[in-house]
């Protein structure tokens, strides 16, 4: 155990059956949360959700489509509904797989960009609508967007991924304005390159793209899930309890505010 600065605290986390956000679920469950593991890829939430149970945490999985609104209000209201109240919520999900198909803004298919914002922007709209009025029923808590570097860094390709990245920051604001007050807090992290399991998988350790930003990065490594994990942890856990409104680059230094 990591210590139990958010013991008692009930958390759900979109977006969590691999990456950034099955390491800030392991990373939450350590510190001594209650975890709900809401994804689109159940099974894959479950074994994250199966194996947080095995350390002696308290954790469950549920469903959940960033593009469906119903759904994504079904798995906030499970998570509140099983822990009795909320106190907080990572939101990390978003539609990779559009990515590649994300070019510029004179070649791109309006149905990617549209993909984009409905799940990347919009979903995080519901996801927000969904989770307040519990944060404000409980008399505070703390709501972590994941963002992008992409939304501070020109780039000549990805317009609809910056977008929305940059969306969500401006959301995140607005949250932290509105319910400042009712002791809601919301901030962002903002990645920089983070290899995940499946990064590893489709390219190794060393690929020439992974290479190349390393070249870029003021650091020796590129990043880790459990980089991003330990500052969403420190966002939602009391510590954070007076930083609102602020955005987070976690990458190595690439960019420097």
């Amino acid at each position: 155990m990591l210590g139990e600065r958010l013991a008692g605290k009930a958390i759900i986390v979109v977006g969590s059956g691999t990456g950034i956000g099955a390491a800030t679920s392991r990373r939450l469950a350590e510190e001594g949360a209650k975890v709900c593991l809401a994804d689109i890829n159940l099974p894959a939430a479950e074994n994250v959700a199966e194996e947080i149970r095995s350390k002696g945490g308290e954790a469950f999985a549920t469903l959940v489509d960033l593009a469906d609104e119903a759904l994504v209000k079904s798995a906030f209201d499970k998570a509140a509904e099983q822990f009795g109240k909320l106190d907080g919520a990572h939101i990390n999900g978003a539609d990779m797989a559009t990515l590649v198909k994300d070019t510029d803004i004179l070649d791109e298919p309006m149905a990617v960009f549209d993909r984009t914002m409905q799940v990347n922007l919009r979903g995080h709209v519901l996801c927000t609508r969904a989770v307040l009025p519990y944060l404000i029923a409980n008399g505070g808590g703390g709501l972590v967007y994941t963002s992008s570097g992409a939304a501070h860094a020109g780039e000549p390709v990805r317009p609809a991924y910056a977008i929305a990245k940059s969306g969500l920051m401006a959301l995140m604001r607005h949250v932290a304005s509105a319910w400042g007050k009712s002791g809601v807090t919301a901030n962002c992290v903002a990645p920089g390159l983070t290899i995940t399991e499946s990064m590893k998988e489709r390219n190794g350790t060393k690929s020439d793209f992974q290479v190349a930003m390393l070249e870029k990065t003021p650091s020796v490594r590129l990043g880790r899930p459990e980089d991003i994990a330990g500052v969403v942890a420190m966002l939602l856990s009391e510590d954070g309890r007076w930083i609102n409104g602020q955005s987070y680059n976690v990458d190595g230094g690439v960019i420097m505010i």
